[in-house]
C-alpha cells in the first residue's frame, strides 16, 4: 500500500468536523421537536377532555336549573316543604356545577383549566415549528457541506456553515422564546 492513498486531505478532515457538528444540532433539533410536538398534542388532548367536562357540566346545571324553575313553577311559594328543599337542593347543586373552586371541576375552573392547556399547546406548536426550521436549515447544510468534498467548492461549506449557524439559532429560539418568531400561521 502507498503512502498517498491513506492521506486524506486537511480540508476534508475539516468539512467532516463540520459535519459531525451539523449533525449534532440535527440530532437536538429532531429530539426536541418530537418532545414538542408530542407535549402539543398532550395538550390538545387534555384541553379537549376539559371542554368536554365543561359542556357535561353546562348540560347538567341547564337541567338542574330547568327541573327547579319548572318544580317553583308547579307549587306555588307556599307549596310543600318536600318541594321546597328540593328545589334548594337543586339549586345548591347546579351553583356547585357552574363553580367549584375546591376541585376546579366548576365550568369557571374547567373553562380556566381549558384555556391553560390550550396555551401551553400553542406554546410548544411554536417551538415545534422552531425546530422543524432548524432541522430543515441543518439537512440542507449536512448536504451543501457533503457536496464540498465531492466538488471541492469552498464557497460551499461556508454556506453550510451559515445555514447550520441559522439552525443552531432556530434550536435555541425554540427552547427559549419559541414565540419570538413567527413564521407559521
Amino acid at each position: 500500500m502507498s503512502g498517498a492513498a491513506g492521506h486524506i486531505d486537511p480540508a476534508n478532515k475539516k468539512i467532516a468536523l463540520l459535519i459531525a457538528v451539523l449533525a449534532l444540532v440535527l440530532a437536538f433539533s429532531e429530539t426536541l421537536g418530537k418532545a414538542a410536538q408530542t407535549t402539543a398534542l398532550s395538550r390538545n388532548i387534555e384541553a379537549s377532555n376539559l371542554w368536554s367536562f365543561y359542556q357535561a357540566k353546562t348540560i347538567r346545571l341547564t337541567t338542574l336549573r330547568t327541573a327547579a324553575e319548572n318544580l317553583a313553577v308547579q307549587t306555588d311559594a307556599n307549596g310543600p316543604a318536600p318541594a321546597k328543599a328540593q328545589i334548594d337542593a337543586w339549586r345548591k347543586t347546579a351553583a356547585r356545577y357552574d363553580s367549584e373552586p375546591e376541585t376546579r371541576e366548576g365550568r369557571k375552573e374547567l373553562a380556566e383549566r381549558a384555556k391553560e392547556a390550550e396555551a401551553q399547546r400553542d406554546h410548544e406548536m411554536a417551538a415545534y415549528h422552531q425546530y422543524e426550521m432548524a432541522s430543515a436549515s441543518v439537512q440542507i447544510a449536512i448536504v451543501l457541506a457533503s457536496a464540498t468534498i465531492i466538488t471541492g467548492i469552498g464557497a460551499l461549506a461556508w454556506l453550510a456553515g451559515g445555514l447550520g449557524v441559522v439552525g443552531a439559532i432556530f434550536c435555541v429560539v425554540g427552547f427559549f422564546m419559541p414565540t419570538a418568531i413567527h413564521l407559521f400561521g
